[in-house]
């Protein structure tokens, strides 16, 4: 097999590797370390970012390009994905894994010394191309070096680094704009990379190749194209543009060409950017379709609820991570528990049915929170999603990878984090379309002409903003958001159902292997 690792090892070395918690915890666990550290800066850094933007324009100026910082990022981020997952199974995993980090602190450190925002809108896109093979590398590397039916036992520590990401991105990235100035919000990630850097390469090690093959680059800037235009749509469409402008349709016209493009390319292709047969196992593709729903659930609900909760029960925007951990705590628990009972028993299929009714449920308590909803019964609804995430997020990646060839682990793995790339972006531009659209209308309804002005530029007021309120117009405020959240919930219920659907035709073929980490592809102890 091409992708195999070093070294074959025969029924007595099998036996002496029984326990590898005993035999290699160093090497695997170093190894391991540096894989969390490379994901934690590619979740961390829209977050920390996020945070520091105020301050980024009052020194670099250029307000209104202001969403071109997090555009760029987010584009060149999903168009390379596909990319940097071809590439590793052409040319070997840990050399195309390395170069994808080398690219995102080079992107990092240019943007830390950006004078003026064409300069970080440009670094923020280099940036963004590294960073579209960290998460897939980390991904595809697991794939190689931990058989599938091990690999729930680490869903755990890969929920525990998203959870802390997402509580801690927005408190760090205050931190550091406050006591360093902004520009550390890029440089912290340099001693970060450069540690996974370091760790990876002494320890690290799988095979070398050289494909013969040509790469495919007409397919690879067809898919360019068709996912650029899709983002662009989701990002401006009712927010720079109307739904129905003239930009929006050109930019549907132009994605939905370069896509059927695209397929009908792949299939002719003499070394396919994705290759299409990948598409012919049905858990692989019941999976991509329930890891694009779970993307468009999650980041819709990590986007509405710190803003019902700071608007409508008058939590702080400071501590807005903070105000997730009901629905991160009880993500990661669950994904401890069921990576542990997928490991033990090799049944899968009871998790992503589980999870998709507890998220469809969750999602629908969530919609029924008004004005006067505690705090309590909301973290209540926000946990019953979170444990419905936490049976769904790591199970897709791992039934997606265990329902492909070795030689296709990372366009498996960078296919399943594209699609949920893309529903995360579907995500909030049509559940953020639909607040927008109810608040609006809501506060017309209370507050007369005076509460269209308000919520004319935009339907999302920050906390200065809201206390500059007349107490009226406050209180129709905070009926809107909560009619506002009702609606993107209630159509994130109906979303969740096509994950359950898609969850009981799941079929489950047993999990590959089960000799734990193989420690051919690490050096320690060994």
């Amino acid at each position: 097999m091409a992708d195999t690792l070093a070294v074959d090892t025969g029924p007595a070395d099998q036996a002496k590797q029984a326990d590898p918690a005993d035999k290699q915890p160093k090497s695997v666990r170093v190894v391991l370390l540096a894989l969390m550290i490379t994901m934690m800066l590619a979740m961390l850094d829209n977050m920390i970012v996020g945070t520091a933007m105020p301050t980024i324009v009052g020194e670099l100026g250029g307000l209104e390009h202001l969403s071109w910082v997090v555009t760029a990022y987010t584009l060149a981020t999903a168009a390379s994905t596909p990319l940097w997952g071809k590439l590793g199974d052409m040319y070997g995993r840990k050399g195309v894994f390395m170069s994808s980090i080398v690219l995102f602190l080079i992107g990092s450190a240019l943007s830390g010394m950006a004078q003026d925002m064409g300069q970080l809108i440009g670094f923020r896109a280099v940036q963004g191309l590294g960073a579209g093979g960290l998460m897939v590398g980390v991904m595809a590397i697991i794939g190689d070096l931990i058989p599938p039916r091990e690999r729930g036992k680490y869903q755990g520590m890969m929920a525990g680094v998203m959870a802390l990401a997402m509580i801690g991105g927005p408190l760090v990235g205050g931190t550091i704009t406050d006591n360093w100035g902004w520009r550390w919000s890029f440089y912290i990630n340099l001693p970060l990379g450069v540690i996974a850097l370091a760790a990876i390469s002494a320890v690290l090690h799988l095979p070398k190749k050289r494909s013969q093959a040509r790469i495919d680059y007409l397919g690879a800037g067809l898919l360019t194209v068709g996912i650029t235009a899709i983002v662009l749509v989701t990002t401006w469409g009712g927010t720079e543009y109307a739904w129905t402008s003239a930009r929006i349709m050109e930019l549907i016209g132009i994605g939905v060409a370069a896509l059927v493009g695209f397929v009908f390319w792949q299939t002719r292709a003499a070394e396919p950017v994705v290759p299409l047969h990948i598409f012919r196992s049905r858990n692989f593709t019941l999976m991509s379709l329930i890891g694009f729903i779970t993307g468009f659930v999650m980041f819709g609900a990590t986007l509405f609820l710190p803003l019902y909760q700071q608007s409508v029960q008058g939590a702080s925007a400071t501590n807005s991570g903070l105000l997730l951990l009901p629905m991160l705590g009880a993500m990661l628990v669950t994904s401890m528990v069921a990576g542990r009972v997928t490991t033990n028993t090799g049944r899968y299929k009871v998790f992503p049915i589980v999870g998709s009714v507890a998220m469809v449920g969750g999602l629908y308590l969530l919609s029924t929170m008004d004005t006067g909803t505690s705090r309590f019964m909301s973290g209540v609804f926000m946990a019953v999603v979170g444990l419905g995430m936490g049976c769904l997020m790591q199970i897709t990646m791992l039934v997606a990878q265990n329902s492909v060839e070795m030689k296709d682990m990372g366009v498996a793995s960078s296919s399943t984090t594209l699609f949920r790339t893309l529903g995360s972006s579907f995500g909030v531009a049509i559940m953020g379309a639909l607040f927008n659209n109810r608040v609006q209308d809501v506060m017309s309804e209370r507050a007369g002409s005076l509460g269209s002005k308000v919520t004319e530029q935009s339907a999302q007021l920050d906390a200065a903003s809201l206390a500059k309120l007349p107490d009226a117009v406050r209180e129709a405020y905070q009926h809107a958001v909560s009619a506002g959240t009702h609606s993107a919930f209630l159509l994130g219920a109906v979303i969740a159902v096509l994950s359950l659907a898609a969850a009981l035709f799941v079929k489950e073929v047993p999990l590959k292997g089960g000799e734990g980490p193989k420690p051919e592809a690490v050096e320690g102890g060994i």
